[in-house]
């Protein structure tokens, strides 16, 4: 089943987010490998492609896991957590309707 994890970041998280980042995309890069990954990306704070200093406000990752559990004990794992980026992570069932 497709869940997604939506994530948001403390103030002012992009020099956290630019350390962490490597670690970040390698996990979601194995995701995708697996062809689990169906999106993900992050939240710009303005409203642009690249951000600059302004940096992003959060990201959001829809994948397949077996279960809310897998997914939740997933995305705890994620490096941008133990790197302090995210003040809060959500993850919910997601019914893919379209494309």
């Amino acid at each position: 089943m497709l869940f997604a994890i939506n994530s948001q970041d403390v103030p002012n998280s992009l020099a956290l987010r630019k350390q962490a980042r490597p670690a970040h995309l390698a996990r979601l890069e194995a995701l995708k490998q697996e062809g689990r990954l169906v999106l993900a990306g992050p939240y710009p704070a303005v409203e642009s492609n690249d951000p600059g200093e302004a940096g992003f406000t959060g990201s959001l990752v829809v994948a397949d896991f077996d279960s809310l559990a897998d997914a939740q004990a997933w995305a705890d794992q994620d490096p941008y957590i133990e790197a302090g980026v995210y003040a809060q992570v959500t993850v919910k069932p997601f019914k893919q309707v379209l494309p």
